[in-house]
């Protein structure tokens, strides 16, 4: 991109910014951070021009007038309240990608079982499958939640859910293909699981059964897939910006991305040790959870960061008028 290009493009935000002293801190910190971006992306291409000398300036008084500002220790919560929304909003087509490749790899699973008899087994498990039959046949289909005790099965699952994020995002290092992979394979066994119980006549039971604790889970495991693809975008399509440094910065997002869910996956790990283990003597308890889970789910992760980013949106237009 030519130096008259890039000024063209980036010169009234940067007049916005100008006007720092107006702005609330939050402002001032993502300015800062945008600013250090600019300024890396013009001292790697126009080294010693008036556009990297006005960048250094104007990111020297950032820098002096956060020294000044007097230090102010931020709840933690703050970071789920306000951060975690607003980097969802930023990345919102990643996400939308993700879970629909997940959905339409689940509807491969389920198609795939329901023209191949052994396809259930393959992905499932000879074990798995064999001990859910005998569950079945003793009236109890959902029999496997109530194999372990409370406390050893929460601490059990939760775990075994943060470590199949982690892995979802840690895969994006090889180009997202990574975490393409196990979106598509997590989709697919779902689809299976699925259409095994539909094929007996008890797809609602199940649904009642495992989307209990299953919303909050697979939306889960959909944003750590997105976090790889965030990462592994970043070095596939790196823009403006130097590759690497486009990778670290996408990085550091997807990290973020993970991190942020871990409260999640422990209601997940709450809800399926504590309550689905009741779902075949009380499925309407199932389907309470399914509700207040689907609630929570569209409300925080869908609506929340739209509006958290329209009100900073907001409040920066009006302090840029200032």
């Amino acid at each position: 991109m030519k130096e008259a290009r890039f000024v063209a493009r980036n010169k009234d935000k940067w007049r916005r910014m100008e006007k720092r002293q107006s702005l609330d801190a939050e402002i001032v910190a993502e300015n800062f951070m945008e600013l250090s971006d600019d300024l890396a992306y013009a001292r790697t291409f126009y080294p010693g021009s008036e556009t990297e000398l006005y960048l250094n300036q104007l990111i020297g008084e950032y820098q002096v007038d956060i020294n000044a500002r007097p230090a102010q220790k931020r709840p933690w919560f703050v970071f789920w309240r306000v951060d975690y929304p607003l980097l969802l909003a930023k990345e919102y087509r990643t996400l939308i990608f993700a879970f629909v490749f997940f959905t339409l790899s689940a509807f491969i699973g389920a198609f795939s079982a329901a023209h191949d008899d052994s396809f259930v087994r393959l992905i499932l498990g000879d074990s798995y499958v064999n001990m859910t039959l005998e569950n079945i046949e003793e009236g109890k289909p959902m029999g496997v939640y109530g194999s372990l005790g409370e406390w050893e099965m929460f601490l059990f699952i939760t775990f075994n859910n943060i470590k199949v994020a982690f892995i979802a995002f840690a895969f994006g290092i090889f180009f997202s293909a990574g975490t393409l992979w196990v979106l598509f394979s997590n989709g697919i066994m779902l689809g299976a699981f699925q259409y095994f119980f539909y094929e007996r006549g008890l797809l609602l039971h199940s649904a009642l059964s495992v989307w209990a604790h299953g919303t909050f889970e697979i939306i889960s495991i959909i944003i750590a897939g997105a976090a790889g693809l965030v990462m592994g975008n970043s070095f596939l399509f790196p823009g403006t910006y130097p590759r690497l440094y486009s990778f670290r910065r996408g990085a550091l997002r997807g990290i973020k991305i993970v991190a942020g869910l871990i409260p999640f996956f422990i209601l997940a790990g709450m809800i399926e040790s504590f309550i689905t283990r009741y779902a075949d003597e009380y499925p309407w308890v199932g389907g309470g959870c399914i509700l207040l889970s689907l609630v929570g789910v569209v409300a925080y992760f869908a609506i929340y960061p739209w509006k958290i980013e329209f009100n900073l949106g907001k409040s920066r237009n009006t302090n840029g008028k200032n």
